[in-house]
């Protein structure tokens, strides 16, 4: 059974509904265990996880599930699961450290593929778990956010453009020095916390950039983002100007730079 934008967005208001009480409260900065996805996990990130996984266990559905705290559990019958191909690939909750602190920017990200590969996601959904906003886009159908289709802006290098710079913090004086040529060139830097969340504000225009050079960055981060971002007419790529296209796993990680297709070449260029 194949599941729909609508079913999608569903579970995503499911986790809205008993995550929002918990943003910025002590029992949601409860540490608990080490999550597949390799950070601590906070006693909200688990919250979140099971509402996605109850959600999908009562709708009766057959997939296999990578979820940043869990890894990898097939939901229904495995067999037929692996038949289908059919994954959903989610963060329960992106930005978990503002979520616990009160600081009003993080999300819920989840994208379906039927496939073995990023190319293979055709939904992604990605809520504001402040707002309640939903980002969403389906395959060759645009990009929208709530009832209204978004596109990136058009701004280029010249004008006043916005980017998020998200590094590695183990050499973090080492990054900086070697990209003050590049970071000058923009008007202003956003460090936001929700990669999720900042791929959809490039896709709605509100931002043009975000250059992510975290080797650990994973996939269940990216993976609704990327598709938001490419309907709304941006662009992802690696650090070396390639496609990305990982396998679906809660193992791939990977740098990135997204951006607007004005700053496409510029991008390329001071990382070539």
């Amino acid at each position: 059974m194949e599941l729909d934008i609508e079913f999608l967005k569903q579970i995503a208001i499911n986790v809205f509904d008993t995550v929002n009480p918990l943003l910025g409260t002590k029992e949601a900065a409860k540490k608990t265990k080490r999550g597949a996805g390799g950070d601590l996990s906070m006693k909200i990130d688990l919250i979140a996880e099971k509402v996605i996984i109850d959600s999908l266990e009562n709708a009766n559905v057959n997939l296999l599930l990578i979820s940043e705290e869990l890894g990898e559990k097939y939901i229904g019958h495995e067999d037929k699961a692996k038949k289908d191909q059919e994954t959903l690939i989610v963060d329960p909750l992106d930005g978990s450290n503002n979520a616990a602190r009160g600081v009003p920017y993080c999300s819920v990200s989840i994208a379906y593929a039927i496939g073995t590969q990023i190319k293979d996601i055709i939904r992604a959904i990605v809520l504001d778990l402040n707002t309640k906003d939903i980002y969403w886009a389906e395959r060759g159908k645009g990009a929208y956010l709530n009832d209204s289709e978004i596109q990136i802006s058009n701004l280029d290098i010249t004008e006043k453009c916005f980017f998020e710079l998200n590094l590695p913090m183990n050499n973090l004086m080492e990054n900086l020095q070697r990209l003050s040529p590049l970071i000058r060139k923009f008007y202003r830097i956003r460090i936001l916390g929700s990669t999720a969340l900042t791929l959809c504000h490039i896709a709605k225009g509100s931002m043009e950039a975000f250059i992510n050079l975290r080797q650990s960055n994973r996939l269940v981060d990216v993976a609704a983002g990327m598709l938001i971002l490419k309907e709304a007419g941006g662009k992802i790529f690696s650090i070396d100007g390639n496609e990305i296209d990982h396998e679906l796993s809660i193992n791939s990680k990977f740098p990135f730079i997204a951006c607007n297709p004005k700053l496409e070449t510029f991008l390329k260029d001071e990382f070539a």
